[in-house]
């Protein structure tokens, strides 16, 4: 396979779901399906098997629960990003997925193209969330209150800039190239600034910077 290619897993335990997403696979040279699983067990031996670049994850899987399910593939040693892909658009779940770890929250309902669109841009190091997500993730973080200020942050400049190229989406090693720094050192001011500013993840601390002002292309 060409280096270019992504390799994908998806866990879902509908059938229809996984064929589906089979087919949206293999309409796309640019990514190679090389699990499908319809448990959690399954699925966490074929993300352990295979260490695949993007791990699909509904959020219902029967007796277990999507986000249990997130929390033990988030505690394995893969380099995996879990994009949640789910039809549930309930504001906990989101909070609870983005808590946990998940670097994307798409909607079941929408359109195939937009989602390739979606995992090609994880697969680039983007964070990803359909708009509808991204409103409520943003407008919960609000009414929480639960997060500090910029100024009471206290982030350095380093921490601000990376705060910042974190909100555009860019990967560990992305950020290390542009700042011309080293993929450890970018991971120390990651684990920082997510102490300072009160996120569990990235994305959640994406979210935070990106209402905060941070982030924004000119």
């Amino acid at each position: 396979m060409s280096a270019s290619h992504k390799t994908a897993l998806v866990i879902d335990d509908h059938p229809l779901l996984l064929e589906g997403v089979r087919q949206l696979f293999e309409l796309d040279p640019g990514f190679r399906l090389v699990g499908a699983a319809t448990t959690a067990q399954e699925g966490i031996r074929l993300a352990r098997r295979h260490n695949p670049d993007i791990i699909l994850l509904d959020l219902n899987m029967g007796r277990t629960r999507g986000l249990d399910v997130l929390k033990q593939l988030k505690s394995l040693r893969i380099d995996s990003l879990v994009i949640v892909l789910t039809v549930s658009n309930a504001p906990e779940d989101m909070m609870e997925a983005l808590r946990r770890g998940a670097d994307g929250y798409l909607l079941k309902d929408m359109e195939p193209e937009e989602i390739l669109e979606k995992l090609h841009s994880a697969g680039d190091g983007q964070i990803v969330l359909n708009k509808t997500v991204s409103n409520i993730l943003t407008r919960m973080m609000r009414e929480e209150d639960r997060k500090p200020s910029v100024s009471d942050a206290r982030l350095t400049q380093r921490e601000q800039q990376i705060l910042g190229l974190i909100a555009q989406g860019m990967s560990n090693k992305s950020i290390g190239n542009e700042l011309d720094i080293s993929d450890g050192t970018v991971k120390v001011h990651v684990k920082n600034l997510l102490r300072k500013v009160n996120a569990k993840s990235r994305l959640e601390a994406a979210v935070w910077a990106i209402e905060q002002g941070y982030g924004h292309r000119n």
